[in-house]
């Protein structure tokens, strides 16, 4: 399997805080569950993979290329997204979340139309194009974060806690996408604290802590019977083609 992410001997601190990542693997198409309490440094490694942050020391590579400057930090968040335990929602529509980022990349019309749909259909949120975005529930906006990050179509998507606004019944939905994003190549690092994470989706996991990264390699057991239905479910293609 082709490797995406690759890190070395990385140092992070900040005021009371060091973050140690001796090895890291990312391989593409592969789903990790990222575990720890409060406090252990699962939000900090996200932000440094998502290159948010930089690092002290360290060597990071992705897609084999050493990450060596703000250049490449910049040209690399476009292949990357990272959506926040709490994520922050431009004022306005759900419409002008999604389009934002696409209009940056110089895309417009009926190409931005159907990547704006497709990614609201996703996260089964079909219709709520004209909502306002203070108008929505915790669990919409989380679906919101989620359809504004899938629309970039990254190559590595980092959810931090993402499924703890979602309504029960919609975590079916949430792992069925993932198990779609996974089979078009997509890498997927989910930060969570839910102990039975592990026993519905199909990751290797990563343990924080203290501070310092524990790589696991053995899986756990594979998405539910029911997720699978629910992947089915979401058969409108994320990769809308087009102009």
């Amino acid at each position: 399997m082709e490797q995406l992410v690759e890190i070395r001997d990385l140092l992070f601190s900040r005021e009371n805080f060091i973050l140690r990542v001796d090895r890291l693997e990312l391989q593409r198409g592969r789903l990790y569950l990222l575990t720890g309490p409060n406090g252990a440094g699962k939000s900090t490694l996200l932000r440094l993979l998502a290159q948010l942050l930089t690092p002290d020391r360290g060597e990071i590579r992705f897609q084999g290329r050493l990450v060596a400057s703000e250049r490449d930090r910049q040209q690399l968040r476009r292949q990357i997204t990272l959506v926040e335990q709490t994520p922050f929602l431009f004022a306005g529509t759900v419409g002008h979340n999604l389009a934002f980022g696409l209009r940056l990349r110089g895309i417009r019309g009926r190409r931005l139309r159907q990547l704006v749909t497709g990614a609201l259909a996703a996260v089964d949120l079909v219709g709520f194009e004209e909502r306002r975005t203070d108008s929505l529930s915790g669990g919409e906006a989380q679906r919101v974060a989620l359809a504004r990050a899938l629309v970039l179509e990254p190559k590595l998507l980092l959810l931090d806690e993402a499924t703890a606004s979602l309504d029960a019944e919609v975590l079916p939905l949430f792992e069925g996408l993932v198990a779609r994003l996974l089979a078009e190549g997509v890498t997927v690092v989910l930060s969570s604290h839910d102990r039975e994470s592990p026993r519905r989706l199909d990751a290797r996991h990563l343990v924080m802590d203290g501070g310092i990264l524990h790589q696991v390699d053995r899986p756990f057991p594979a998405l539910s019977r029911k997720s699978e239905t629910e992947q089915k479910r979401c058969h409108v293609p994320l990769k809308a083609h087009g102009s």
